[in-house]
């Protein structure tokens, strides 16, 4: 598909959205507030299937995001804040801003320099921390990946792999040592924060692999109801022994 051609359905999105928001009831009533779970929902489907590596409904997926971001600017436009074209433009600009590499005579050797570079232009805009820009509401997993990626880019990080793994078991340590639920909670949110600090810096997604076991778990215990189901059993009224019988069957399977 050439230039042209992109730019002819995007005009066509916006025209479709210019009639629904002028015809819709229910694209009428709607307000940047009634929107936002929506797009959250969009977000995570569109999660969901870059992690099954199905492209069909990842282009579905992104299709239903772009109309969202339409919808958004269509919004703002009539209430005379911001349209389309303008939030294009500033985010043209920005990235111009962001990449000297690229548009502008700066040198660089690879990407970690890039990240670098990215952080402290951003002080320069203004942020008073390289930790401005992680949203307050992200998932607790994801947002700590974000904050040791960007603490990262300022040269605070570990050098070796054996360092991060030598804090995660002193990490452990003292999650198995503490004492009441408020010292447990404590040691254990600082373990996950260096299971996490582990997962990113052997380039592994944590929430990415979290789920692939959710999955997995998902698929092999299906098998186990099903097959209860076969047997004219309750899961209830089976031993554990019983039930990782049936577990093992499934992990023979490949599920």
């Amino acid at each position: 598909m050439n230039r042209n051609d992109k730019l002819e359905a995007f005009g066509r999105l916006i025209d479709i959205m210019d009639d629904l928001r002028s015809k819709c009831p229910w694209d009428q009533k709607q307000t940047m507030q009634s929107l936002r779970h929506l797009t959250i929902e969009e977000v995570y489907e569109l999660g969901d299937a870059i992690l099954d590596n199905d492209r069909e409904q990842v282009g579905k997926e992104l299709g239903d995001i772009l109309l969202h971001v339409i919808f958004y600017a269509r919004i703002a436009e009539e209430e005379g804040d911001f349209d389309l074209a303008g939030i294009i433009h500033q985010e043209c600009e920005k990235l111009i801003h962001r990449h000297p590499h690229i548009y502008g005579d700066v040198k660089v050797s690879d990407a970690d320099e890039v990240s670098r570079n990215w952080e402290e232009l951003k002080k320069q805009e203004g942020n008073r921390s390289a930790l401005s820009g992680v949203p307050v509401s992200l998932p607790a997993m994801v947002k700590a990946m974000r904050i040791q990626d960007k603490a990262r880019a300022t040269g605070f990080d570990w050098e070796q792999p054996a360092q991060v793994t030598e804090k995660v078991r002193e990490e452990l340590g003292e999650f198995l040592d503490a004492g009441d639920s408020q010292e447990r909670e404590r040691e254990f949110g600082d373990l996950l924060f260096s299971l996490i600090n582990l997962a990113r810096f052997l380039q592994i997604d944590p929430e990415e692999a979290l789920e692939r076991t959710n999955k997995k778990f998902i698929n092999r215990f299906t098998f186990i109801e099903e097959q209860a189901r076969l047997e004219g059993r309750k899961l209830t009224k089976m031993t554990l022994e019983e039930m990782d019988a049936i577990w093992d069957k499934a992990k023979q399977k490949g599920l």
